[in-house]
């Protein structure tokens, strides 16, 4: 990455491919009926140093994502937990595999909680009811909420065999601590969400199919100046450390970069959640395993902006950038998706609105 790069904000990078979109897309047609302008081949990067890449151009729900990290942390892939701590990024996923099934009922059925009959067929629930009976009746979501073996299942328990739901499952973010902290220089530090055997059980496949780690050494410097962040001194303080022990202060001797492949990338809901939440991983990471998170990079394939998202992108290009915020992780237990966290100097332009494609 040259100079020229690195003065670069996220939020200016993210700029620069909405108007590349807009400038070169193609218009396509899609699987939600909505259309897009489209292009193949984008690399989206950020220097964790500069912040934490929450865009400010406009306001995030950035605790939205929080929660879905915890969820795939834990292995889970039932919008419970999801709806119970108000997250609503998949309501609209388990309520269409419910509609439609519930929808070629010519009976009454206990599990789809109908309210009532009317012509021989089941009244669907809307789709707040639906959310309300899945935070209300275990059984219900226990039945409906489940969304298959979706990132959580296949994160914490890849099987090999469709199906194989417990039995023989690989724990990837397990195996993948284990191996920064005794090979950290291994070429396979990768955690994979696309399961070719379970993809038909999936409500909807990975669009962020999978992630790969990269570590190098840190300098005596950049570990005295890591210690000078830590006592809130001034990098020149430095010079006062030559002499100190700084492996028995537990100074990390590592940096740490993460770089995650999409298949699919909707630019302008979808994409700032995705970098804020593979930044968030990249810290939690760095924290469970004492090493500084470094570079943060993103491979993105189809790569597109839906119809209807056009005039939104253009508002968002015209507004000035503020400084990022920073992110600050404790008491991190990653194998148990918990852990705490504080958001510093987040001051964002106001949200803009824009329809969801499912």
């Amino acid at each position: 990455m040259t100079k020229e790069e690195q003065d670069f904000t996220i939020d200016e990078r993210y700029q620069e491919l909405l108007q590349t979109i807009l400038d070169f897309g193609i218009e396509k047609k899609d699987r939600t009926g909505t259309g897009t302008k489209s292009i193949f081949g984008y690399t989206i990067r950020h220097d964790m140093t500069q912040g934490f890449p929450l865009l400010t151009t406009k306001k995030m729900a950035y605790k939205s994502m929080i929660t879905e990290l915890k969820w795939f942390l834990k292995g889970d892939t039932n919008i419970k937990y999801l709806v119970d701590n108000n997250c609503n990024i998949w309501n609209g996923d388990a309520y269409k595999q419910y509609s439609m099934y519930a929808g070629n009922l010519e009976e009454p059925d206990y599990d789809v909680h109908v309210e009532d009959v009317q012509e021989n067929r089941v009244r669907i629930l809307t789709e707040k009811e639906f959310v309300e009976r899945i935070k209300t009746d275990d059984e219900f979501a226990e039945k409906w909420g489940e969304l298959g073996p979706i990132y959580g299942k296949q994160w914490r328990s890849w099987s090999p065999v469709a199906g194989d739901i417990n039995k023989g499952g690989k724990d990837q973010i397990a195996n993948l601590i284990k191996e920064l902290k005794t090979n950290p220089d291994s070429r396979r530090l990768m955690v994979s969400a696309w399961n070719v055997g379970e993809l038909s059980e999936m409500t909807l496949p990975p669009c962020h199919y999978g992630f790969q780690i990269y570590t190098t050494e840190l300098t005596l410097k950049e570990r005295q100046e890591e210690f000078c962040h830590r006592l809130g001194k001034d990098i020149s303080f430095a010079k006062n450390l030559e002499h100190l022990d700084l492996d028995k202060d537990n100074v990390p001797k590592r940096k740490i970069s993460l770089m995650w492949n999409q298949r699919s990338v909707d630019v302008f809901l979808g994409l700032p959640f995705n970098i804020a939440s593979y930044a968030l991983l990249l810290e939690l990471i760095g924290r469970e395993v004492n090493m500084i998170p470094d570079q943060l990079i993103g491979n993105l394939g189809d790569t597109h902006l839906y119809l209807n998202h056009l005039e939104q992108a253009k508002e968002q290009i015209s507004r000035e950038p503020n400084l990022l915020p920073e992110m600050q992780v404790r008491n991190v237990d990653i194998l148990n998706g918990e852990f705490e966290y504080s958001l510093f100097e987040y001051w964002p332009h106001k949200k803009i609105k824009a329809p969801l494609s499912n």
